[in-house]
């Protein structure tokens, strides 16, 4: 299990990565972040066949990292948190492209 980075490391390595560039005109751009569970591959036939409530198996186990993107580009892994009723991910490492394309092959 890796450590999450906290907000202000965040802000700090951002600080340091625009070297120049205004942090408030940062704080305007916005990113779209999502995070890939697990893949699957279905024949297009069952994908067609499927309604409301159909249930995808994923390629996954509990306890595999996940991939989280920006924009659709790899950024970082992480992990799954569960807490009451609210599920959240901690971000475990930096994300390699090259991982993330060999994944989907």
């Amino acid at each position: 299990m890796g450590k999450a980075l906290a907000p202000n490391s965040i802000k700090r390595v951002l600080r340091q990565l625009v070297n120049g560039v205004q942090v408030s005109q940062l704080e305007a751009v916005e990113i779209d972040i999502s995070v890939i569970l697990g893949r699957s591959i279905l024949p297009m036939q069952q994908l067609l066949r499927m309604g409301r409530g159909a249930v995808i198996p994923l390629e996954v186990g509990e306890n595999d990292e996940v991939w989280i993107l920006a924009n659709n580009h790899p950024i970082a892994r992480g992990e799954i948190i569960i807490q009451d009723e609210k599920v959240s991910i901690s971000i475990t490492e930096a994300a390699h492209v090259y991982d993330f394309e060999a994944a989907a092959a």
